[in-house]
């Protein structure tokens, strides 16, 4: 083990990894160190939360099964809270639980000794963390973006409603109209900030332990245990941040047109009320 901690120490400086590195291919197709990885988190994560799964019980238990019982309350009551009408918010727990859990052991995982520079495949590390590559954050923030977009356009009731809710008033005051094309701009950057901001806090993780191993020598699990250690709550952390930003965009989306809806009702209403009323015969 100790060998393993002391190979971050290299002679020459630390070794930081930023890029993804082709460990073999399939088909034509480049396979690198952290998708490798991915899918070994992936296969081990799947298989855990099962057991899991299997072990909860109606009287709480402690250990791991309190551990993920708690993290789904959590996130199940962010869900709920955040939006207007609760009954919505239940029906993209599911999602929303398995992207925390599926970011944070992600985060963990890439954690452990055997990633980066615990094995070597020629110059470059065997495995690398998965969120640790941009490609890999950018397919997470993109297929969650896909998943609230659709959900909103379902929830508000099509796409036009969707859109609608961009724009705090008529489209055809210029102040209304610039304010909501911007808006949808800012909309469509959603993606990419979610996607830097997971990937650049756990490669910023990484180099620092590289640097602080690299500094310790033979002392390495030494000095990079402290930030090893804050990198188990900076893991967490960002994956909180991803995942309560994803709820609210859909949240502000759904509820954004429900108050329209609701006001557009109000409004009919009024005028109704104050349209003269037939005399009684």
């Amino acid at each position: 083990m100790l060998g393993i901690f002391t190979n971050f120490a290299a002679e020459s400086g630390p070794a930081v990894h930023v890029a993804p590195s082709e460990v073999f291919t399939i088909g034509g197709a480049s396979i690198t160190n952290s998708i490798l990885y991915g899918w070994i988190c992936a296969v081990l994560i799947c298989v855990g939360l099962i057991w899991i799964a299997r072990k909860v019980t109606v009287n709480p238990k402690g250990g791991i099964v309190q551990f993920i019982e708690a993290g789904t309350s959590f996130i199940t009551n962010l869900v709920e809270n955040a939006f207007d009408d609760k009954s919505v918010g239940r029906k993209y727990v599911p999602f929303f639980v398995t992207m925390f859990f599926f970011i944070l052991l992600n985060n963990w995982l890439g954690l452990l000794p055997v990633v980066g520079e615990g094995f070597k495949s020629g110059d470059s590390p065997l495995l690398r963390p998965l969120t640790g590559d941009l490609n890999a954050t950018l397919g997470i923030g993109l297929i969650t973006m896909i998943v609230v977009y659709v959900a909103s356009i379902r929830e508000v009731g099509g796409i036009g409603n969707y859109i609608k809710h961009f724009f705090i008033g008529s489209p055809l005051n210029p102040l209304y109209l610039v304010i909501g094309l911007i808006e949808m701009l800012t909309d469509l950057t959603r993606a990419l900030s979610l996607s830097l901001r997971l990937f650049l806090n756990v490669a910023i993780g990484e180099i620092v332990i590289a640097v602080f191993a690299y500094l310790g020598s033979v002392a390495a699990p030494i000095t990079a245990l402290p930030f090893t250690l804050l990198e188990l709550g900076v893991g967490a952390l960002q994956a909180y941040i991803f995942v309560i930003l994803s709820i609210n965009y859909l949240a502000i989306s759904v509820n954004s047109a429900k108050a329209h809806d609701d006001l557009h009702e109000d409004d009919a209403a009024e005028t109704i009320g104050a349209l003269p009323q037939k005399a009684e015969a």
